[in-house]
This record gives structure tokens, C-alpha cells and sequence, in this order.
């Protein structure tokens, strides 16, 4: 059984994947237990015992439940913005959203397992999806407003918009095909679902 000690984590313990972290750790001890017994059913207490913490203990990490599914979230955010606004003027912007979305979801191999099952939780489970709403909201509005000052149109005009939206529809398409398909890269679904999604630049700014 995993033990990860009566500590408080430091705030790195929420974000980043140079090492895999006690938070990080926590999170995924919690996401197969979601997988086995169904996220309704499974409580802070199932997921304390299971690592060998106390309930106090884990509220050091998470404010609730459904939050360890989530750590990784701000350390992505960061990324892809990030890379976003490291993109040259002169490259496509196409070109440069594809590489930061990949770049910010980018996955080590000895943590396919906990990505895995963040995604099918997401993809599947209504009550973790109302709390991924506004994880995808803030990729959605990075997006957007990459599109807008890219374009020159207000972030509320179609192209800005549009871009925004397909990002999101593209991670979930990508991450729904890497489930269903053995053997597929994530990075490599991810670049064919942009591909396919991502609107073209406006003719004319």
C-alpha cells in the first residue's frame, strides 16, 4: 500500500511532472479507486485508508474529492500558455497552438496509467465532468484570446471563438481515441484531432 506520511506538502506538490509527487501519488491511489467502486461511492475516507493517511492529512492536499483529478491542471494551464505566447509571428497559427496544446499535455510514459484514468473519468463520469467545466472554460479563454490578438479580431468575433472551442473538442476527441485504440500516442492524437478541428487563419485581418 502506498504511504505518503502526515506531512504538508509544499507547493510544488501541485503541479509540474519533473517527479512524481506525494500529491501526485495521492491522486492517482484516488482515480482507481473512482475506476473500481464509482466516484459517488468512493469518500475521502476510502481514499485516506487506501494510502495510509488521515482524512486531515488529505485536505492538506486537496480541498475535496473531486480536486485530485485536477493535479496536474495548473501546471498544464501554465504550459500552454506558456508556449503560446512563445509562438514566432511568422509561423502558422495552427502550427503553433498544436504545439502547445501537445506540449502542455505531454504525458511520460510511467504515467500513462494515472492519464489514463484521469480521461476516462472525465470523459465519463457526469459529476467529475460539472467539475472540469471550468478547467476547460480556462483552456477555452487561452485559446481564444491566442486566436484574437493572433488575428486581430475581438475575442468575441468567429474566428477567435471558433479556435477556442475546437482546442477543447480536440483534446477530448484525442484523449477518447487514445482509449479506445491501444497502442496510439496521445501526442500523435492530439496533432490529428487539431488537424482536423482547428479552423483556418482568416484570408484577411
Amino acid at each position: 500500500m502506498t504511504r505518503i506520511g502526515d506531512r504538508t506538502p509544499a507547493p510544488s506538490d501541485r503541479g509540474g511532472r519533473p517527479a512524481a509527487t506525494s500529491a501526485h501519488e495521492l491522486a492517482a491511489v484516488a482515480q482507481r479507486l473512482f475506476l473500481t467502486h464509482g466516484f459517488e461511492q468512493t469518500s475521502v475516507d476510502d481514499i485516506a485508508a487506501e494510502v495510509g493517511i488521515s482524512r486531515r492529512t488529505f485536505f492538506r492536499y486537496f480541498p475535496s474529492k473531486a480536486d485530485v483529478l485536477w493535479v496536474e491542471s495548473d501546471a498544464e494551464l501554465a504550459r500552454l500558455c506558456e508556449q503560446l505566447s512563445a509562438g514566432l509571428p511568422a509561423e502558422p497559427y495552427r502550427t503553433v497552438v498544436a504545439r502547445a496544446v501537445i506540449g502542455a499535455l505531454h504525458v511520460p510514459e510511467d504515467q500513462h496509467e494515472w492519464a489514463r484514468h484521469r480521461a476516462q473519468l472525465v470523459l465519463s463520469v457526469p459529476a467529475v465532468q460539472v467539475h472540469a467545466a471550468a478547467r476547460h472554460a480556462a483552456w477555452r479563454a487561452a485559446a481564444t484570446e491566442f486566436a484574437s490578438v493572433r488575428s486581430g479580431e475581438p475575442a468575441t468575433a468567429l474566428f477567435p471563438t471558433a479556435v477556442g472551442y475546437a482546442v477543447v473538442a480536440a483534446v477530448h476527441t484525442a484523449h477518447e481515441f487514445w482509449l479506445t485504440n491501444p497502442g496510439v500516442d496521445l501526442d500523435e492524437a492530439l496533432a490529428r484531432s487539431l488537424d482536423l478541428l482547428l479552423p483556418p487563419e482568416p484570408a484577411t485581418r
